[in-house]
């Protein structure tokens, strides 16, 4: 689906029956989340009436496979191959002017005072604040010049100050750099966007890939941008809402705790600080948040490891035919590959290639070609019936891991491999599947 906005979005998902609308008033603490959660999965949701705003919530707009698929225009299937076709394909970005952009028809860079002026919810019991969950972060490498687009936790900690946590990835990179020198880095946060532009932020590209293009190229034709008020930057045209600010060098604050996505609280923390500069809206503006943990989150996470995973699998095992991350291991954790197994020993071989795309890949399970890896019975009875634990099962200790997986040691921990394939020398018909 060609869109650049939200709201074409949210009318895709009106016509289909997949947008729920609460007009009675909810509470942005707790109660907007509790609600998102009945149906996370299931539909999403928009709130019209939020205690103490005027400004409408929207929640889950991609909660399943099948529509993120759809956004990219494509299938379930479909979508890893294109997500990997478009990834080596970036296309440059159209600026318009800012009289064509809706995110500028309202500029503010006077008295922000942001749990004012947005219904920024608390989502979890220990949640240390608000939080924004569904900003794109866009900042620009001062050696390339290319823009990184990322998602972060950004608790609101002052009118116009944000406490935001930075994993070792491209902006830990930017920030240290200018943190080296004694500059801010300057930052935007775009709030509101499209299904496929928060896919492109998710995109694992080498340092000097501008993530901006990813964006244009996923949709298939040119992401409009605009210039920012106080920042060398551009953002979404369409987006809903901006950020304008810089990253504080040789800053930190209290962060935290937040609940992340694998269902347990991040702790609480020394972290960075953003000082917003600008707000810039669209008139009646929609406020998107992420529900944390939800089906969106870690499949908008997961489905872009995805396509890092079927690539390096593919290197070691050409035949490779499917990867899921599964939900049940937080679209992080768990990997179900399915191979047309040639060779002894490619089963293994993919379990290895897989440990390889993601220090957070920590089991690994390879089946045939004929188990379905997105149903979890179908993988189950593949493990029970063509695996022997003394020989298709390893373990491998002592590896880098995910400091968010509380069963690591400091984010020191174990990789297990299972492989559930058919062996090639078994007689025949001695694993021939029954059928009527």
């Amino acid at each position: 689906m060609k869109t650049q906005a939200m709201r074409s979005w949210l009318d895709c998902l009106k016509e289909e029956n997949l947008l729920k609308s609460v007009t009675r008033e909810v509470d942005p603490e707790y109660e907007l989340s509790a609600v998102a959660k009945k149906l996370d999965g299931l539909a999403a949701v928009r709130f019209e009436n939020i205690h103490g705003h005027q400004m409408p919530v929207v929640v889950n707009l991609c909660g399943s496979r099948e529509l993120f698929a759809k956004a990219l225009g494509t299938d379930v299937l479909g979508m890893i191959p294109k997500f990997i076709g478009d990834l080596s394909r970036p296309k440059p970005c159209r600026e318009v002017p800012k009289a064509q952009a809706p995110v500028k028809q309202n500029v503010i860079i006077e008295n922000i005072d942001l749990l004012n002026m947005f219904p920024i919810p608390i989502h979890h019991e220990k949640d240390g604040g608000k939080y924004i969950t569904a900003g794109v972060l866009i900042a620009r490498s001062t050696e390339t010049g290319a823009r990184n687009l990322s998602i972060h936790r950004l608790q609101v900690t002052g009118k116009n100050r944000l406490g935001i946590l930075i994993l070792p990835r491209h902006l830990s990179h930017f920030f240290q750099i200018a943190e080296r020198a004694g500059h801010p880095l300057e930052v935007a946060i775009a709030i509101g966007l499209d299904p496929v532009t928060l896919l492109a932020s998710q995109a694992i590209t080498p340092l000097g890939v501008d993530e901006m293009e990813i964006a244009s190229a996923l949709r298939g034709e040119a992401l409009e941008v605009v210039k920012c008020e106080t920042v060398d930057l551009e953002v979404p045209a369409h987006a809903e809402i901006v950020l304008e600010g810089r990253l504080l060098p040789n800053i930190r604050e209290a962060e935290g705790p937040f609940g992340e996505y694998p269902k347990y609280y991040g702790p609480a923390g020394m972290k960075p600080v953003i000082e917003v500069t600008a707000v810039t809206h669209r008139d009646d503006p929609i406020y998107q948040t992420i529900l944390p943990a939800s089906k969106e989150h870690i499949l908008l996470g997961g489905i872009p490891r995805e396509a890092t995973l079927f690539q390096l699998v593919q290197q070691m095992v050409p035949t490779v035919q499917a990867v899921n991350l599964t939900l049940g291991g937080t679209c992080r954790y768990h990997a179900v590959i399915s191979i047309d197994k040639r060779h002894e020993g490619e089963g293994k071989n993919a379990i290895f290639a897989a440990f390889t795309s993601s220090q957070e890949v920590k089991h690994v399970v390879v089946v045939d070609k004929d188990v379905d890896v997105f149903d979890m019975e179908e993988v189950e009875w593949a493990i029970a019936t063509r695996c022997q634990a003394d020989k298709d099962v390893f373990i491998v200790p002592g590896t880098l891991a995910s400091k968010l997986d509380p069963s690591t040691e400091d984010g020191i921990g174990a990789k297990m491999g299972i492989d559930a394939t058919c062996p090639l020398n078994a007689p025949p018909g001695r694993f021939e599947r029954i059928k009527i």
